[in-house]
C-alpha cells in the first residue's frame, strides 16, 4: 500500500534515457517537479497508513513496537532519498522522470524486508506488493515491467521455497480481526483508486486525442495556406489545380482556371511602401474569396499573381467571372490605405483542352494574361 500509490502518479514510459536537463522547457521541468511532489506526498501518506494498522498489531500483541516504528522511519526515509534526488533534479536527467524501476524496486524491497521481519502477519506486506504492480501496470513500459516481476520473483523465491517460516494473517483476536479488516479495506480501497485513476487517463487521453487531430488539422492548414493572404499557397494550388484536371478528364466537364495579377503592384510598393502592399494583397484576396463560389479554388501562385480554378465552367462563363470580379476590384475604395490610390487587376482564363497537362494549361493562361497587360491592363483575355 505505501508503495502502491508511489506509482500511481505516472511512471515514465519509455527507458530511461539520458538528457540535458537544461535542454527542457523551465516550464517542462517545473510541471515535472510538481508531479513528483505530489507523487511524493502520497507515499508518506501511505506510509502512514500502513503504518496505523500494524500499530494496531502492536496493540493486539501481534508484533513488538519496533515493526511499525521501523517500517513508517523505513518508508519515510526511502521516500526522503527520491525527494532529495528530484528537488536535485536529478530525475529530470532520463526520459522516466520518474525512476519507475528504482522506485519499484526499492519498494518492493522494503516489503519483502518486513515480510522476513514479521512473518506472522506477511500477507499485509504481500498485499502492498500487489498494489505496487497493479499501480505500475499503468504505466510502466513491457521492458520494466519485466524486471521489476524478475526481481519480485527472486526475491520472493527465497522466502517460499527455502525458508520454513510461516507467513500469516492472524485474526484469533478481535483487535486482529479489526487489523485485517483494515489491511482489506486500504487494499480495497487503492485498488478502486486505481480504477479511477485509470479511468481518468482514458478520459485524459480521448480528450487529448482530439485535441492533437484539431491540432494536427491546423498544422495541415497552415502548411497549405499563404500566410500574408490566407489564400492557398503555391504548393497546394497546384495540387488543386492537378485533381480538377484529373476529375474534368474523368468526368467530361469543363474546367477552366485564371491566371491573375494586381496591375502595377511595383509601383504599389515603392510609392505608399510594402506594409502598404500588404494590406491591398489581404484585401483582394478577402474580395475574391467573397464573390467565387464554394466549389472554386483559389491561390497565390507568386508575389501579385494568382491562380483561380473554376471547375465546370466553359471558357464564356470564366470569362464573365473574372470581368466581374475586375469590376468589383476596380470599384472598391481603395484610397482608404492612401488618398488618390486605385488598385486594378489583369487576368488571362484558359479553359482545358482534351488530354492537356498542367503545364501547357497554365502556359496558354499565362499566354493570355500578357496579352491582357499589352492591352493596357484592367481588362480580361482568354486564351
Amino acid at each position: 500500500m505505501s508503495s502502491a500509490v508511489s506509482l500511481l502518479q505516472g511512471q515514465g514510459s519509455q527507458p530511461a534515457t539520458t538528457h540535458a536537463t537544461a535542454r527542457k522547457p523551465p516550464e517542462l521541468l517545473k510541471r515535472r517537479v510538481g508531479q513528483r511532489r505530489h507523487m511524493l506526498g502520497v507515499q508518506v501518506v501511505s506510509y502512514a497508513l500502513i503504518g496505523s494498522v500494524l500499530l494496531v498489531y502492536c496493540y493486539a500483541g501481534t508484533i513488538p513496537l519496533i515493526i511499525p516504528a521501523a517500517y513508517f522511519i523505513s518508508g519515510i526515509g526511502l521516500v526522503s532519498i527520491f525527494i532529495v534526488l528530484s528537488e536535485a533534479h536529478f530525475n529530470d536527467r532520463f526520459e522516466d522522470h520518474y525512476l519507475t524501476i528504482y522506485q519499484v524496486a526499492g519498494h518492493v524491497a522494503l516489503q519483502l524486508g518486513f515480510l522476513l521481519a514479521a512473518p506472522q502477519i506477511g500477507f499485509v506486506f504481500l498485499s502492498v506488493v500487489f498494489l505496487i504492480f497493479g499501480f505500475g501496470a499503468l504505466r510502466m513500459t513491457s521492458r520494466q515491467a519485466i524486471i521489476s516481476w524478475t526481481l519480485t520473483m527472486i526475491g520472493l523465491a527465497p522466502i517460499f521455497l527455502f525458508s520454513s517460516t510461516p507467513i500469516g494473517l492472524p485474526i484469533t483476536t478481535q483487535t486482529e480481526r479489526l487489523a485485517a479488516m483494515l489491511s482489506f479495506v486500504l487494499t480495497i480501497g487503492q485498488c478502486a483508486f486505481v480504477g479511477l485513476y485509470g479511468s481518468t487517463m482514458r478520459k485524459m487521453l480521448y480528450d487529448r486525442s482530439f485535441e492533437l487531430k484539431a491540432a494536427y488539422k491546423r498544422i495541415e492548414e497552415l502548411a497549405e495556406l499563404d500566410e500574408l493572404t490566407g489564400a492557398s499557397n503555391r504548393r497546394s494550388i497546384m495540387r488543386m489545380l492537378e485533381e480538377e484536371i484529373a476529375r474534368s478528364t474523368r468526368n467530361g466537364s469543363p474546367c477552366s482556371i485564371a491566371l491573375i495579377d494586381l496591375d502595377y503592384f511595383k509601383r504599389i510598393n515603392d510609392c505608399y511602401g510594402h506594409p502598404t502592399g500588404d494590406e491591398v494583397l489581404r484585401t483582394f484576396s478577402i474580395t475574391t474569396f467573397a464573390n467565387i463560389r464554394s466549389v472554386d479554388r483559389f491561390g497565390r501562385y507568386g508575389g501579385e499573381e494568382f491562380l483561380l480554378v473554376l471547375p465546370d465552367m466553359d471558357i464564356e462563363r470564366a470569362a464573365r467571372a473574372l470581368d466581374r470580379l475586375r469590376t468589383i476590384i476596380a470599384d472598391l475604395d481603395w484610397s482608404a490605405f492612401s488618398p488618390g490610390m486605385k488598385v486594378t487587376l489583369s487576368a488571362g482564363v484558359a479553359t482545358l483542352n482534351p488530354n492537356e497537362t498542367s503545364d501547357t494549361f497554365l502556359a496558354r493562361a499565362d499566354s493570355a494574361l500578357y496579352a491582357a497587360k499589352a492591352q493596357g491592363r484592367n481588362c480580361i483575355t482568354s486564351a
